[in-house]
């Protein structure tokens, strides 16, 4: 007999709704309380993927040449910075014909190019505006209603929630972003992560950056920032996971230099030309730092308790007490390397390590080709690297 514990790990995760599916489903039952002068609380909309989804109201109100309705965002089990938001659609009668489209409280405005919405413009991107335009078109036409209709999303607790992502840093100010190309969220998906890597790629690329800096997370992020002083605030993008994605995108958007930014684990794992370096995807290989180790003169007794370390950080710290920061110095040689290799050549490749705290381990610069070039062409460091600051 399974064990509870099994059997709820067995337990598939359940998938939940965009924030761009709430705004069409609110504007639904908004337009139709206002037509039919009743309140709809139950609404099925068509998602991008064909799929229907039925959603239920939290609230409805009419007044008059106005509805409001408002449902709450169920993410399902993908830990979404929106769960349980409410999303609101004010839906409005209009003097003229058309349909107006736009953001009301706590959904962002763009001031920034690079974006899929033009600066000045509300947050709302194509895919969801597009649901909500064809959902007011198809109940205006059901009903043999021809009158123009302005549609207003708010989410109440936006402003909160965004400072919660990286809006204000592409350019999205007071509030957060409508998205969604699916009408789905998958539980614990790459997709969004990717996609906003990507779209922080081209806010850069639009904003004139040609260096950019690309750290795994926040902490070697906020390292960086007092690393490279002197770029925009644009230029600093957390590829988390997402090493060769975010290269690739890099060298796509015509970038000339990028530095990542990053420790001991995840760049262990870059060095071996792993590119997807998540835990689950790929474990650090021991074998590999005992063989850098011991390419770099490390004594017999070294090279083996490198093998037997806990962990990349362990690795690193037996190095660093040994005083042998070659070590470091070869493993962001071959992060350059793999980088160059992975992308083609075409671009300058700096790899920074670094300690949680802050304190400098490594640092090289590749311009190459390719991953291929001779290692003594490849693997020279261009100048003696500063002392970088601590963290706070």
């Amino acid at each position: 007999m399974k064990s509870t514990q099994a059997a709820s790990e067995e337990k598939p995760l359940r998938t939940g709704y965009t924030t761009g599916a709430c705004a069409t489903a609110a504007t639904k039952a908004a337009l139709l309380s206002l037509i039919t002068g009743e309140a709809v609380r139950e609404v099925t909309i068509r998602l991008p993927i064909g799929q229907k989804a039925v959603f239920a109201m939290d609230e409805v109100r009419m007044d008059g040449n106005h509805a409001r309705a408002s449902t709450v965002k169920d993410g399902g089990d993908d830990p979404d910075a929106t769960h349980g938001a409410t999303i609101v659609s004010t839906v409005t009668w209009l003097r003229e014909q058309g349909i107006e489209i736009d953001g009301g409280v706590g959904v962002g405005r763009v001031t920034k190019p690079g974006l899929p919405i033009p600066e000045g413009e509300a947050a709302i991107n194509p895919v969801p505006r597009r649901m909500i335009r064809e959902t007011v078109e198809t109940v205006l036409a059901e009903h043999g209603v021809n009158r123009g209709v302005k549609v207003v999303i708010s989410v109440p607790e936006g402003e909160v929630i965004a400072q919660k992502t990286l809006n204000a840093r592409l350019g999205i100010i007071g509030g957060i972003s409508i998205l969604g190309t699916r009408g789905i969220v998958v539980p614990f998906s790459t997709a969004a992560y990717r996609a906003s890597v990507a779209q922080a790629i081209q806010v850069a690329k639009a904003n004139g950056c040609r260096h950019l800096v690309l750290t795994t997370g926040g902490s070697s992020e906020k390292h960086a920032m007092k690393c490279f002083p002197h770029l925009p605030e644009e230029a600093f993008i957390q590829m988390g996971d997402f090493v060769g994605f975010a290269l690739k995108h890099a060298k796509r958007a015509g970038v000339e230099r990028v530095s990542l930014v990053g420790m001991m684990g995840k760049f262990s794992k870059v060095a071996q030309g792993v590119m997807m370096v998540h835990s689950k995807s790929a474990a650090v290989d021991f074998g590999f730092l005992a063989a850098v180790a011991e390419e770099v003169g490390a004594p017999p007794d070294l090279v083996q308790a490198v093998r037997e370390a806990n962990s990349a950080t362990h690795a690193g710290q037996l190095m660093e007490e040994a005083g042998r920061m070659s070590f470091f110095t070869r493993l962001s040689q071959l992060v350059c390397r793999q980088g160059l290799r992975h992308v083609d050549g075409g671009l300058t490749i700096e790899t920074v390590l670094v300690k949680m705290k802050g304190e400098l381990l490594g640092r090289a610069e590749w311009s190459g080709t390719d991953g291929e070039t001779d290692w003594d062409r490849c693997g020279r460091e261009r100048w003696t690297p500063p002392a970088l600051p601590e963290m706070d």
